[in-house]
């Protein structure tokens, strides 16, 4: 079969299932209980949060313990001619790297779930006033 004929098939059986489609929500979505609403659960962000801190404190306190040996001993088997040393400086260098992006990226989790925290709240108050506003202006009228 040549491509003109398989593309003219592919045409012909393509226009054979076209049907109205509609711009609506169907009837079941599935899934939902039909009583969506935006929560946060605070105590859920907190304990995140919280858990982030102490990981980076951990990390800040632990994560270094052992560089001024690693770095003394990569300075001295360097001096004496192995080769190990220069490998052991480099060991040392990557896992100061890594433990850098790990406690930037513990800090920035810590610091994300507080801010949004706080941002809900704030947002909740913000919507709360506006819609007793709004009730206000609606009995004045």
């Amino acid at each position: 079969m040549s491509f003109e004929n398989e593309w003219a098939a592919a045409r012909s059986s393509a226009t054979v299932d076209v049907s109205m489609r509609l711009n609506q929500v169907p009837a079941d979505p599935g899934g939902g209980s039909g009583n969506a609403d935006l929560g946060v659960d605070q105590d859920k962000l907190g304990a995140i949060g919280s858990a982030a801190y102490a990981l980076h404190g951990r990390l800040v306190k632990d994560g270094n313990h052992a560089r001024t040996n690693t770095s003394e001993a990569a300075t001295v088997m360097s001096t004496s001619g192995f080769r190990t040393g220069s490998a052991m400086a480099t060991v040392q260098e990557t896992w100061s790297s890594q433990l850098g992006t790990l406690l930037d990226a513990c800090a920035n989790i810590s610091n994300h779930l507080d801010y949004s925290a706080a941002t809900h709240a704030k947002e909740e108050a913000d919507i709360k006033a506006a819609l007793a506003a709004s009730q206000i202006n609606e009995y004045l009228k």
